[in-house]
């Protein structure tokens, strides 16, 4: 076949655009393979290659029903029997602080407190120091802390009966400030409240000052006596009526949210610090929390949870005994599996855990795709110039 005029020329400048064109493709390529694209976080196999069993410095399992029993480990909150087995105040015990009222007659006419021609003289608030004790005239320093209103009636009548004709003596509790508690954070309304009738364990208490101002579901109850604190959760109170302990005198009562949180990473719906919203949080419930896996971007067989795990549980989930300390863990959630879905929503989540999630694939693939199509793009606009 004959070449007609101007055909070759043709095809002498069509051989060096094409061979253009491929070398910025391989180029492209080149570039592509050196330059690491933009991602979120390592992949699954990267994960998987820092592994101890790949000289790293981390134990990667998959959950399954015995790793999800053994990681199901919570804080136990409550009340140690130092706190529970201490009795109710009495409604008429005394204590240091508090102001009585006495009332005494005396069947004289010319007694010893009694003005002449007065059925009895009234003693107003006569405080109980700090030591507890109180001073009648005649009868000298009595001690009232620790007894009941009748107890002290009974000791000041003796004291008086000595000196005047069979003594009456009526004794009331005017004020309870020595029989006081604190309440603070986040009630109705913070203060001093005394411990009266009504008010003698916690749950009545917090009622008095105002109920709990915040989620009840993750609401923290801290009492601190005598040097030492323990906490429970609100809703405790109610579930085990145990826990819903007498008051004693300068408790202190702090209501405050949860502060536990996990971190979201990778292909989910957020990025971000997650705050507990209830006393125990799965897996699916935290993935759950922070609008789910990315359908467009995350790997369901990679969802990963990394947590450093104490020495006994970390032994019990890989069936050793000669691990010491802490222990970096990687526990990995296959979503498709077929009871992945119950392996997830029955592993536990614990505070400082960081869930990443791996993005598909396919997802570095599209990656490369647009990028070798930017670049392609780019080289048809540099012909086009240069044509």
């Amino acid at each position: 076949m004959t070449t007609g005029p101007g055909q070759g020329d043709r095809a002498l400048k069509f051989l060096p655009t094409n061979l253009a064109r491929i070398g910025l493709v391989l180029l492209s390529l080149t570039l592509v393979a050196s330059c690491g694209l933009p991602r979120g976080g390592p992949t699954k196999k990267e994960i998987f290659a820092g592994s101890v069993q790949e000289q790293g410095d981390a134990f990667v399992v998959s959950v399954n029903r015995r790793v999800t029993t053994a990681t199901s480990v919570y804080e136990a909150l409550g009340f140690s029997s130092s706190f529970v087995d201490v009795g109710v105040v009495g409604a008429d015990t005394i204590n240091p602080g508090d102001t009585l009222g006495l009332t005494i007659y005396e069947n004289v006419e010319d007694g010893l407190l009694v003005a002449q021609g007065a059925p009895a003289t009234a003693l107003d608030e006569v405080q109980v120091d700090g030591a507890g004790f109180i001073f009648v005239p005649y009868a000298g320093r009595i001690r009232a802390a620790g007894n009941s209103t009748e107890a002290v009636r009974r000791i000041i009548a003796d004291r008086l009966g000595s000196q005047t004709p069979d003594p009456q003596v009526l004794v009331r509790r005017l004020s309870g400030d020595g029989s006081s508690v604190s309440v603070a954070g986040g009630v109705g309304s913070q203060g001093i409240y005394p411990i009266e009738r009504p008010t003698r364990r916690l749950s009545a208490m917090l009622t008095r000052a105002g109920g709990v101002a915040i989620e009840p579901e993750i609401a923290l109850v801290t009492v601190s006596r005598a040097g030492k604190k323990e906490r429970i959760w609100f809703e405790d109170l109610y579930k085990n009526p145990s826990f819903d302990i007498a008051l004693r005198d300068g408790d202190r009562i702090l209501v405050e949210e949860d502060d536990r949180s996990f971190t979201a990473l990778g292909a989910t719906g957020a990025q971000q610090l997650i705050p507990f919203k209830k006393q125990a949080l799965s897996a699916m419930e935290a993935v759950a929390l922070v609008g789910g896996l990315s359908s467009a971007l995350a790997d369901p067989t990679g969802v990963f949870v990394l947590r450093n795990e104490p020495e006994t549980i970390a032994n019990n989930v890989l069936a050793r005994s000669d691990l010491i300390g802490p222990q970096r863990m990687v526990y990995v959630l296959d979503l498709t599996e077929p009871n992945g879905l119950f392996e997830a929503r029955d592993f536990a989540i614990r505070d400082g855990d960081t869930i990443y999630v791996t993005e598909a694939p396919y997802v570095q693939w599209r990656k490369i795709l647009s990028a070798l199509t930017g670049t392609a793009g780019a080289a048809n606009s540099l012909n086009a110039t240069v044509n």
